[in-house]
């Protein structure tokens, strides 16, 4: 597992909690069709298993902190944190790609 592994699944994941939230949410409450939340709410579920997963192994890797791996956590339950959180990872990515 590589960081930008951890970016992809953290991209999919942030996307899926968006939908669910902004989509699916007001289709079951508004529109009464809770049908998307049933499929949204599992795939994002599906993901955030795997977000954490990957987040575990590339901070075991990589020899981050538990400090890390707790932003990483808080990220992945906020709407819009998983790309707060990629843009830190892209931050700590870049100078690596430089050299």
């Amino acid at each position: 597992m590589t960081i930008q592994n951890l970016r992809l699944v953290g991209a999919l994941e942030g996307l899926s909690f968006l939908l669910l939230l902004f989509v699916a949410m007001p289709m079951k409450y508004i529109l009464g069709n809770p049908i998307l939340v049933k499929y949204v709410g599992m795939g994002h579920g599906v993901l955030f298993i795997a977000f954490l997963v990957v987040l575990f192994v590339v901070c075991e890797k990589q020899k981050w902190s538990l400090t890390m791996f707790l932003m990483g956590l808080i990220a992945s339950i906020l709407p819009f944190g998983p790309f707060i959180f990629d843009a830190k990872l892209k931050k700590m990515q870049a100078p690596a790609l430089q050299s």
